[in-house]
């Protein structure tokens, strides 16, 4: 059963919303991916919000760009986390969506990445769930401890070859 659902209004989103779902693929957590407009189909919108925690989702993951509704809108009706991702856009750069979903009004809480952020969104999904799973917890300090060791390893070569050279 899906734990996280990953939801974006276009698919020029995926590029961005398929790096929450690697993650998520790394770390063994079962997800469900759509592409639903909930400006465009209102209907189909309201029963993936209303209909997501019967599905079994404890976390939802959602991009959106320029208007951004899809986020807060998630919010409003599903009743766990959600996690929104600014999409960058090209007439405002992203800012217009990251205020959009960063500005919620009181009671409507959306965890808000950076913009085009889908990996920290995955791993903040990971981490809301690892808040109750004592075997993904550890997976998530493995991967963590990972990027560690990928950082150490990098400025080995660094002092090896010398900056220029690298």
């Amino acid at each position: 059963m899906a734990k996280v659902g990953i939801v974006m209004g276009s698919d020029s989103d995926m590029p961005v919303m398929a790096k929450a779902a690697d993650i998520l693929d790394k770390l063994g957590i079962d997800y469900e991916m759509t592409i639903i407009s909930a400006h465009r189909e209102p209907d189909v919108f309201f029963e993936y919000a209303k209909s997501a925690e019967a599905k079994g989702f404890k976390v939802i993951i959602a991009g959106a760009g320029m208007a951004a509704h899809l986020p807060g809108m998630c919010a409003a009706i599903f009743p766990m986390p959600v996690i929104g991702i600014p999409m960058h856009t090209t007439s405002l750069g992203g800012r217009d969506s990251l205020y959009s979903i960063v500005q919620m009004p009181s009671g409507i809480p959306v965890a808000t990445v950076a913009i085009n952020g889908g990996q920290n969104a995955g791993i903040l999904a990971a981490k809301i769930l690892a808040t109750s799973d004592a075997q993904l917890l550890e997976k998530l300090k493995a991967y963590t401890e990972k990027m560690k060791k990928d950082v150490v390893a990098k400025d080995t070569k660094l002092k090896k070859v010398g900056y220029k050279n690298y």
